[in-house]
């Protein structure tokens, strides 16, 4: 009888993960291209092993991206040479530019922005 010892091929889900952080990572550098030629980040668990990736460029702008988990966050992260903060609070935060649209989001209808929706 032969010996069947020939080695297994990688598993299936770590490619895929690769995929995704690849994917992530192009996101992430066509954003700080976008936005003053660099960026940083923070991390942050959303629900279900989801985790927000919150970016702000030099400019001052700002977006979020979704990974499917940290370990494709962090990859990410790693790949696109984004510099991860531990909190979006306090020198991150102080970068983020906010205009009219989202102080009248965040004041409602105070400032003259829309009003929430009743509740159901």
């Amino acid at each position: 009888m032969a010996d069947d010892t020939t080695p297994q091929a990688p598993a299936a889900p770590d490619a895929r993960a690769d995929r995704k952080a690849a994917r992530l990572a192009r996101q992430i550098d066509t954003f700080a291209k976008s936005h003053g030629g660099s960026a940083e980040g923070q991390l942050a668990h959303i629900a279900r092993g989801t985790v927000r990736v919150a970016l702000v460029g030099a400019d001052g702008e700002w977006g979020n991206l979704v990974a499917p988990s940290l370990d494709v966050a962090q990859k990410a992260a790693e790949k696109a040479g984004l510099t991860l903060h531990d909190d979006f609070d306090g020198e991150l935060a102080a970068k983020v530019r906010t205009g009219p649209y989202e102080w009248s989001r965040m004041a409602g209808i105070q400032v003259g922005g829309p009003r929430n929706p009743a509740a159901q």
